[in-house]
Parts: C-alpha cells; structure tokens; sequence
C-alpha cells in the first residue's frame, strides 16, 4: 500500500510537470510571442511608410534644416539685393560688430575677465550687424519704391499684427489711390498720390464708411513729404501708434459691416516691387469699374 501510494504521488507529480510544459508550449510561448512580435513590428514599419507628418491646412510640414536653408536663401538674396543698392553695407556691418565686441571686452578688462566675456562679445556683435543690416535692408527697400504708385500699399500690406488691410478702395486714372485698414485704432484711410487729389477722394471715402461704421472712429492719413503728410518710411510706425479703441471681437464686427458696402473698385496698382518694376495688378484685388 505504501508503494502504491508513492507511485501514484509520483505520477500525480509527473502529470503536473508535464501538464505545466503544455501550458508553456511553443504555440503559446514562442511561437505566439513571435506572432505577435512580427505583428507589431510590421504593424510600425507599414505606419511610418504609409503616412506622413502633416502641419496645418494638411499640408505636409517641413522640417527644420528646411526652414533654416529657406531663411538662409532669403538672407542672402537679401543682402545680395541691398549690397547692390548700399556697396557701403558690409563695412557698416563689420563697424558695428567691432564696436559691440570693443565694449564688451572693454568691460571684461574692467572687471578683470576678458576671456570669459568673449562669447557674450560675439553674439552681441553678431546682433548688432544683424540689426545694422535690418535697418540698411529697409531703407533701400523704401528708397527704391518711393514715389512709385502703389508704394503705399506694399509699406500696409507688409506691417505686422492683425490688420485688415484692402488696398485700392477708392482711386483716380492718374493713380491716386485711397486704401483702408480696419485694427484696433478703428478705421484707417490711406491716401497715396497728388494732394489736391487725395483729399477729396478720402473725404468721399470717409463719408461711404461713416454710414455703417457708426461711432467708430476713422483716421485718415495721407502720404508724401509734403507739411502735413506722412512720410512713406515713417507710415508704418505711425499706423502702429494710433491710440487702441476696439477690441479684437469688435474688430472683427467690424470687418462685417465693411464688407457688406461692397461696391466696385478702380483700377489702381497693387504695389511696387523692391526692384523698382512695377508689380502687376492683381484682379483678386483690383477690379475695374
């Protein structure tokens, strides 16, 4: 009886070691962990090949070495453009990043660490002939295009913010030319051409807006160097200045009450290019009576 009972104990104990082995079979251990292994890696092969990274509007998105060589090409193609206009450029350039590094090592000889400001001197220096060429950059791009029709658009329709900017809203055959400019300061005419002319079409202008507008105000601003008139280089900052009387939602109210006027517009210039020809009319802009 004693025998029987360690020979069954024994085959109970084997049953058990084998019944655990066919619970780790292959099926279920390796074959199944492969399978599912195979799945996920093809799984994360075929999603990378079969999408794309997409950025806003679904259009693919471009990396930043693409960027960075797009930003570079546009520098250059600046300072190709300036220097031909401005031969005076790169001397100014390396002045003002011989001084911005003078000062700054000439404070680290005060405070006896020439070398640990090094550094700060070169990116200093570098900014400053970076700002030096923003500025030369400018001014050629403005004293190319001035007195050209249309100049005064290209100056509004480059500014920064949120301006609704509608060029040619009102105009003559010589090229006088009224555009608006709906922001926060309200609305903005902008009047470009001979003086005698201008006024009267800012005042017809002034009159069509005032219908529907209410008690928003509207500014007008006529361009030139005569007394009395902005200065095209200086119609940029003097837009940016006006004293803020709408909020963005009332901005934008506006913008509706504006559209509704409608009406026809005359066939005036988009704007000048920095090359000094003249830019071609846009019919999405411009449209002849």
């Amino acid at each position: 009886m004693g025998a029987a009972k360690d020979t069954g104990a024994a085959s109970s104990a084997a049953g058990k070691a084998s019944g655990k082995g066919s619970t780790a079979a292959p099926g279920k251990t390796a074959g199944g962990a492969s399978a599912r292994g195979f799945g996920k890696a093809f799984g994360r092969k075929s999603g990378k090949a079969g999408t794309k990274a997409t950025g806003k509007g679904g259009q693919p998105k471009v990396g930043r070495l693409t960027k960075l060589k797009n930003q570079a090409g546009m520098m250059t193609q600046a300072y190709k453009m300036t220097y031909k206009n401005d031969p005076k450029l790169p001397w100014v350039m390396l002045i003002g990043f011989v001084v911005a590094v003078a000062v700054v090592e000439l404070i680290g000889v005060l405070i006896g660490s020439p070398f640990l400001l090094l550094p700060v001197a070169i990116l200093l220096g570098l900014l400053a002939a970076l700002i030096l060429f923003g500025r030369r950059a400018q001014g050629t791009a403005y004293r190319q295009v001035e007195g050209q029709p249309g100049a005064a658009a290209w100056v509004l329709e480059g500014m920064r913010g949120d301006w609704r900017v509608a060029t040619g809203v009102a105009g003559t055959r010589e090229l006088d030319a009224v555009h608006r400019v709906l922001g926060l300061p309200g609305v903005i005419l902008v009047g470009e051409g001979a003086p005698q002319r201008v006024r009267g079409l800012i005042a017809a202008e002034k009159r069509r807006i005032a219908r529907v507008v209410g008690d928003t105000p509207i500014y007008d601003i006529s361009v030139g160097d005569a007394e009395g008139q902005v200065p095209l280089k200086k119609l940029n900052a003097h837009v940016a200045k006006l004293p803020r009387n709408l909020t963005g939602a009332e901005v934008n109210a506006l913008a509706k009450k504006v559209a509704a006027l409608g009406g026809a517009r005359p066939p005036v210039p988009g704007g000048p290019l920095p090359g000094g020809r003249q830019m071609s009319v846009s019919q999405r802009q411009v449209r002849r009576r």
